[in-house]
């Protein structure tokens, strides 16, 4: 099968200069290309300089992470496609236990390696961990990681697992059935994207597992810092958009009724800590949500009727915030699932 790694830039010149050798050198099976998101700074002078036998995207603007990618695949013949942070060093064969697995199994339309943490190799990183789950409520989290803690990889999830989701740090997935539900919706722009994505294919009946035999390491939040505004707008907002994309009616009315008393909750909390402008962002998010639904009801209704394996089979049966702070459960595993 052929394989494209497809590194979405935008303005990461050093991240690039940094990590984009490890990816060549250790990706010997793949076409490696960089797409750029209208970056300012100087990357395509040093890819050009630096990397001249890298193909190179060039798009006229910043279209965000999920119309980026839909654009550059769109451009990029192959069968499996690897998203992959411009921020993700790799080692030798890391490709290999993906690529076999993926050719074993054809049912799996997706999957991604172990993400570690690239500033503390030992431990596993947020964003993605060892794979994605959904609990009830609609809040994602990791094996390995749980809200924000994050675990030491002890080896202790090196099992090759189903997942809810797979993280866009280092997705790969089949080229044509991604094509085929829709790829990323580029309205959610940036964060959750690749958990919506996900949501459409499990729905559809379509595998996607964790590899953790493959490994990459990632910087993480190299974008926008933790108590960034438009990253707690973003996440808040576009997690209530896969929410009403994705769930059934009955369901997404329940939820919503305890996400508007939780995400009030998590604003006050803000507020109290002294962040007025990412309180701000949550109120804004739950603002903007009520007035686009609106352009997503027709998704939301093709994705119910596409749908063969429902929410309850997709979603974890816990509720993540009562697991974390009134049990004290702060591991995957803790949750016994």
């Amino acid at each position: 099968m052929k394989l494209g790694i497809i590194i979405l830039n935008w303005n990461g010149e050093e991240m690039l200069r940094r990590f984009l050798p490890s990816v060549i050198e250790h990706s010997p099976e793949a076409e490696v290309v960089v797409a750029d998101n209208g970056s300012t700074d100087g990357s395509l002078k040093m890819l050009d300089k630096q990397f001249p036998n890298v193909r190179t995207i060039i798009f006229d603007r910043n279209y965000g992470f999920a119309e980026g990618y839909n654009k550059a695949i769109a451009q990029v013949e192959c069968d499996l496609c690897l998203l992959l942070n411009s921020d993700v060093r790799v080692e030798e064969g890391w490709l290999t236990p993906m690529l076999d697995y993926m050719e074993q199994h054809p049912e799996v339309a997706a999957c991604q390696p172990k993400i570690r943490c690239e500033w503390q190799p030992d431990m596993l990183e947020y964003a993605g961990a060892c794979g994605g789950y959904i609990d009830r409520l609609g809040f994602p989290f990791c094996r390995g990681r749980i809200l924000d803690t994050t675990e030491r990889d002890e080896g202790q999830y090196d099992s090759v697992a189903s997942v809810a989701w797979a993280t866009g740090a280092a997705l790969l997935v089949r080229r044509d059935i991604y094509i085929k539900v829709g790829g990323l919706d580029a309205r959610f722009f940036a964060h959750q994207e690749e958990i919506d994505l996900c949501w459409r294919l499990r729905s559809r009946g379509y595998g996607i597992v964790c590899i953790p035999q493959s490994v990459a390491y990632h910087v993480g939040g190299g974008t926008l810092p933790k108590e960034s505004p438009r990253k707690a707008y973003l996440n808040f907002r576009n997690n209530l958009l896969l929410l009403y994309k994705n769930m059934p009616e009955k369901r997404f009315s329940r939820v919503m009724f305890w996400r508007r008393l939780l995400d009030a909750a998590a604003a006050l909390h803000f507020l109290a800590g002294g962040h007025w402008a990412v309180c701000k962002a949550v109120l804004r998010a739950h603002l903007d949500f009520r007035r686009m639904r609106k352009d997503f009801k027709e998704d939301r209704d093709k994705n119910q009727a596409a749908t063969v394996v429902p929410a309850d089979k997709i979603l974890s049966p816990v509720y993540l915030l009562w697991e974390y702070y009134g049990k004290r459960h702060f591991t995957y595993k803790d949750l016994g699932i």
